[in-house]
């Protein structure tokens, strides 16, 4: 995405994680911090990010990768445990860095990808940042509109430029004029690369298995929850379209060291919508302070 602050020299790497790449990028000096996308159609790291990197490069180590089955990164990610399969990822990724540990900040599907790690192993992860995360309450309610807009991007005709701006425009930004054209059409060109269209990294679990993959994908089902000693902030736009705003409170209330910030007149991209509030309040909270 296009961003008023310009964003740094990054180097970039690709890693074979267990036969399975992950690119990443990297900028800046100091404790490691792990940007993780949303799942969004057409979605990358450094796009997702391009507001937030050059700010909290001033004081991290900023590492930006493809979630697997998005951008550089091994199309395909394992339908019956997607959480698992990113968090994996992820963890593989902090391996090939020589990282025993990270601060994770991840949006929406992204969040989803940090939240599992850190339940998984909560040793590998100083501080989280989590934004309108997926996987909250999920089974406890229908899908959002704007939920059932992505899931549905690949079906039907299929993908199209007009159905990613109307998820874009209408369900992912409380202000549509914030996105621009130009970002709309470089998402396009990167959902319809074959590759992606033959595995489509985020859709409706199905099969026999699929209730179990369902309770398995919502956090609050899961009782580690409550004991994960992880230093959290939830940030979460107020006018969220995706993920119900809801969520925040439901991960306030079950983990035991949890700050939550309800982001007015904000939609489900806090990082990007509130660009200055979001990158004040994120280094803040990963140098210790809340």
């Amino acid at each position: 995405m296009t961003s008023t602050t310009a964003l740094p020299t990054m180097h970039e790497t690709t890693y074979d994680i267990g036969g399975r790449k992950i690119f990443a990028a990297e900028t800046g000096e100091g404790p490691p911090v792990l940007l993780l996308h949303g799942g969004g159609p057409g979605a990358s790291g450094v796009s997702n990010y391009a507001r937030n990197i050059a700010a909290l490069a001033r004081a991290h180590r900023v590492i930006v990768p493809d979630l697997p089955g998005y951008g550089r990164s091994t199309k395909g990610i394992d339908g019956a445990d997607p959480f698992g399969h990113l968090a994996d990822g992820i963890r593989g990724l902090l391996d090939q860095l020589g990282l025993d540990k990270a601060h994770l900040v991840g949006n929406s599907y992204g969040g989803a990808c940090a939240l599992r790690l850190a339940l998984d192993t909560p040793e590998r992860v100083d501080r989280m940042v989590l934004m309108g995360p997926g996987g909250i309450g999920t089974t406890r309610a229908l899908p959002t509109p704007g939920l059932n807009s992505l899931l549905n991007y690949y079906s039907g005709n299929g993908p199209s430029r007009l159905k990613l701006e109307k998820f874009i425009r209408h369900y992912l930004v409380f202000n549509a004029a914030d996105v621009p054209d130009a970002a709309i059409d470089e998402r396009y060109q990167a959902s319809i690369d074959p590759d992606v269209i033959a595995a489509p990294p985020l859709r409706r679990p199905s099969g026999p298995n699929a209730l179990r993959t369902l309770v398995k994908m919502d956090f609050t089902r899961d009782r580690r929850l409550r004991r994960l000693p992880v230093p959290t902030l939830v940030l979460w736009g107020a006018r969220d379209k995706v993920n119900r705003p809801s969520g925040g409170r439901m991960l306030a209330e079950q983990m035991p060291d949890c700050d939550l910030y309800v982001v007015a007149n904000t939609g489900h991209w806090v990082q990007f919508e509130r660009a200055e509030l979001f990158n004040r309040l994120c280094s803040d909270f990963l140098a210790g302070h809340r």
